[in-house]
């Protein structure tokens, strides 16, 4: 049986066939080439990243240096500011303790003024009497000041009881005159300030006699 020669019919359609497979490899051939050139652009992308990151971490490092710096400048004045303020206080409390009397001493000024008046006086006239009253003068004077602005009080003890409180003993008379311990002679008075003894005056006592 002989071979049968493939018709012109055949041949024609086997052609389109060929052709079809060439596109279809061509096709595959520019899916492979654009995965490829997707493939390099991706890892293009993430070669940049990295880079992008160090960039930033070196801005924000760089931008709390300088916030770094800037605090502790801030810190380093206000360290500065303390302690001089510190100083400037201490110093004011020591002029304040130091120059505490100053007020004092200048109510107390014109007494010792009026007692160089005196005396001067005194010298120039040997007037006993107008000295004797001058000096009276001054000392109540004196003593106004003191309880006026300071309030610092003088009390007599004369007749009163006898007040360990507010009253020094420095001597004692037997008599059976009193019942009670009183005050018979002031030899120095005392004094308040405010409502505290600030001295206690020194005095003599009545030390009644029991009847026995």
């Amino acid at each position: 049986m002989s071979k049968r020669k493939p018709k012109e019919a055949d041949k024609k359609i086997s052609i389109p066939e060929m052709d079809k497979q060439a596109i279809d490899v061509e096709e595959n051939q520019e899916a492979e080439t654009a995965d490829i050139l997707g493939s390099d652009m991706s890892n293009g992308d993430h070669a940049e990243e990295p880079d992008n990151i160090i960039g930033e971490l070196q801005e924000h490092s760089r931008e709390l240096a300088e916030e770094n710096s800037y605090l502790k400048d801030q810190l380093l004045r206000k360290t500065a500011d303390f302690e001089n303020f510190r100083k400037r206080m201490l110093r004011e409390k020591e002029d304040g303790i130091r120059y505490a009397n100053s007020a004092l001493l200048l109510d107390i000024v014109p007494i010792i003024d009026d007692f160089e008046r005196a005396i001067q006086a005194a010298a120039e006239t040997e007037d006993f009497h107008s000295f004797h009253q001058g000096v009276a003068m001054i000392e109540k004077q004196l003593v106004s000041i003191l309880e006026r602005n300071w309030s610092l009080k003088r009390f007599i003890s004369l007749g009163e009881e006898f007040d360990p409180e507010k009253h020094q003993a420095i001597a004692i008379e037997e008599t059976d005159k009193y019942e009670t311990a009183i005050i018979l002679e002031d030899y120095q008075k005392g004094y308040y300030l405010q409502e505290r003894v600030l001295r206690p005056s020194k005095v003599k006592v009545a030390k009644p006699i029991s009847p026995g």
